[in-house]
């Protein structure tokens, strides 16, 4: 796969894509990956991904259509993706919904990196994900001291003020928000509540509306 320029409803700062560990055992319902016809669920490890060029000057999603911090990758093969990001002089992003297992990585990040994680709500996910709950995600990132971002996609329907607290408990430099691309018929809020929480959040971080959010939020 290699490196990839970025496309679609990706983050408008992110350049690249880069893949080095394939699979995801979270299963989403509304994972975008799986409308790929062809890939595999499988949790893989690619060993020619370490051969790829990642230049200098890009801002590089690692991961971008796995999870590589959940608690099936491997110790060594998580080393060695973040050894081979650090000879690049690039900026990274590393997203996860497990992100306590972030904790023990802290000290090997190449310095320009933001680590990331994702939070739908701060209702219940596990009908829809076999990851950690919300909760579980926002302390484990509010006692991570790195650039940090939240992304909330695809947002679910949410009470006001607590999202907003969790959200700001986790003191993200910035929060990404946008909705389902792939009709999922999930539990969305309405315009009016998207409307309170971005004024809510935007009293502490920067938001940022990612493209697919339009549907539902004109």
């Amino acid at each position: 796969m290699g490196l990839n320029k970025s496309v679609g409803n990706m983050y408008d700062w992110v350049t690249h894509t880069w893949n080095p560990y394939k699979g995801c055992e979270f299963d989403c319902v509304y994972c975008y990956v799986k409308s790929n016809k062809g890939y595999s669920f499988e949790p893989r490890f690619s060993e020619r991904e370490l051969t790829t060029d990642l230049g200098k000057d890009r801002f590089i999603f690692v991961g971008s259509m796995t999870d590589m911090f959940g608690d099936w990758v491997p110790q060594n093969c998580i080393k060695r993706i973040i050894n081979y990001c650090n000879r690049f002089d690039n900026h990274y992003l590393f997203q996860t919904k497990n992100p306590r297992r972030l904790i023990g990585w802290l000290k090997m990040f190449p310095e320009s990196t933001i680590l990331g994680t994702t939070i739908e709500t701060n209702r219940i996910t596990s009908h829809i994900s076999k990851a950690p709950s919300t909760y579980e995600r926002a302390y484990a990132m509010s006692i991570i001291r790195f650039d940090k971002e939240v992304t909330i996609e695809p947002i679910l329907d949410f009470d006001v003020y607590d999202l907003a607290l969790m959200i700001k408990t986790i003191g993200p430099k910035f929060v990404a928000i946008g909705a389902d691309s792939k009709g999922h018929n999930l539990d969305e809020p309405s315009p009016g509540k998207i409307k309170e929480l971005i004024e809510e959040i935007s009293v502490f971080t920067q938001v940022k509306i990612k493209k697919n959010l339009k549907r539902i939020y004109p």
